[in-house]
């Protein structure tokens, strides 16, 4: 199965994300600020990345910045997840690598399609 990074400072919306993706049986691993992200990325690489934006230390944008500027990870599927709704934010969003821009509340099963979309093949 493949592994999965939440990184997402609330412990709600983890444990939401969490039993959304359950029954598809991937790991999934969390970091609670961007740092502690970086550090899980760079040692683990995961098969696909799930992040909010607005995170401790280093804000999502700018772990998007990351991901897609280190050549092992520069492939990496992520999707942000957030509560920032304005268009102007989706655009900042996609534009700095992000491969789906979901906003909180994100429908369950909305959020599942997305993954299958990144780990299937």
């Amino acid at each position: 199965m493949a592994r999965i990074l939440i990184a997402e400072d609330s412990p709600t919306a983890i444990e939401m994300l969490k039993r959304a993706l359950a029954p598809l049986g991937h790991t999934i691993d969390t970091a609670t600020d961007g740092e502690e992200a970086q550090r899980k990325l760079t040692a683990d690489k995961p098969d696909l990345l799930i992040l909010d934006i607005i995170i401790p230390k280093v804000n999502g944008f700018q772990l998007c910045r990351f991901v897609r500027s280190n050549p092992a990870l520069k492939d990496l599927p992520i999707i942000i997840v957030t509560s920032m709704d304005r268009e102007s934010d989706r655009y900042w969003g996609l534009k700095q690598g992000a491969d789906e821009y979901l906003v909180k509340p994100v429908d369950p099963a909305v959020l599942v399609a997305k993954v299958r979309t990144y780990l299937s093949g």
